[in-house]
């Protein structure tokens, strides 16, 4: 079976809230700044977290694991449109139709990316199919939160619990993994403002890194992977990473190298 394993990173949609908001005139940091205050304002001040439907994709990075293949790559390039980054991910699934697995991806980056492909007007046909053109879509589908078609490694591992949902970075350290590098996902506006949207890419791939690596510990917990097959997938892996050879993937290999190993 085809994986894709996907992140993405978001800020304010500034465009949106200058006309929800009657903002026009102020500068983009201006305009998401009222953004932020009126959301802290509807949650009494515990949070200025967007609603989703005001988030603006910049950065889609997937790893894409098949029978022949394994890599990991950020979407597009750095000046790439919003729309072609949904299209493209679209595209892949058209292309694969692969099991997508995120961690969080059911409660936020999903939802996200439909209210931009709505804005945009996205085609995503294959990825809305429910059986009405494909049987095969009746009972395991993108859609539904009880199909594995699209595994939520945070809401599965959860038992489907809000109460019991738990960061990946605490997971990822858990288990050996390298965990948050560099960034997190409150700085990606910051970043984004200071001409950093390459480092964001980058921290996107890593986060894909880490969820994968979860997945395979999932797959073996649940009997989908021997000791054997998930050792050489783990190994496959870090050779993909070595050959690569960009500055944060070899980072990651690193310090996942230098992290203490979990016994099987």
């Amino acid at each position: 079976m085809n994986v894709l394993v996907f992140d993405i990173e978001t800020i304010p949609d500034i465009e949106s809230g200058k006309r929800l908001y009657d903002l026009e005139g102020l500068t983009d940091k201006e305009v998401a700044e009222v953004m932020f205050s009126r959301r802290r304002q509807e949650t009494d001040g515990t949070s200025d977290f967007l609603r989703l439907h005001l988030h603006r994709v910049v950065a889609i990075s997937v790893l894409l694991s098949t029978k022949d293949k394994l890599n990991v790559w950020s979407l597009g390039t750095l000046e790439s449109s919003e729309a072609d980054l949904l299209q493209r991910f679209y595209e892949g699934i058209e292309k694969y139709t692969p099991r997508l697995v995120s961690w969080n991806g059911r409660g936020f980056d999903l939802p996200v990316m439909h209210y931009r492909a709505l804005l945009h007007g996205v085609s995503a046909s294959r990825y809305w199919e429910t059986g009405a053109n494909d049987q095969g879509f009746k009972w395991n589908n993108y859609i539904s939160r009880y199909h594995d078609r699209h595994t939520d490694l945070m809401d599965v591992l959860a038992a489907y619990e809000y109460r019991a949902v738990a960061p990946l970075d605490q997971i990822a350290t858990m288990l050996g993994f390298p965990g948050k590098m560099g960034m997190s996902g409150d700085k990606v506006w910051d970043s984004y403002c200071t001409g950093k949207l390459a480092a964001i890419r980058n921290y996107c791939e890593t986060d894909v890194l880490n969820t994968y690596l979860v997945y395979l510990r999932f797959e073996l917990m649940r009997g989908h992977l021997t000791n054997e097959t998930y050792a050489a997938e783990s190994s496959r892996l870090r050779q993909m990473l070595r050959e690569e050879n960009k500055p944060h993937l070899t980072e990651f290999a690193d310090r996942w190298l230098a992290a203490p190993a979990l016994k099987n």
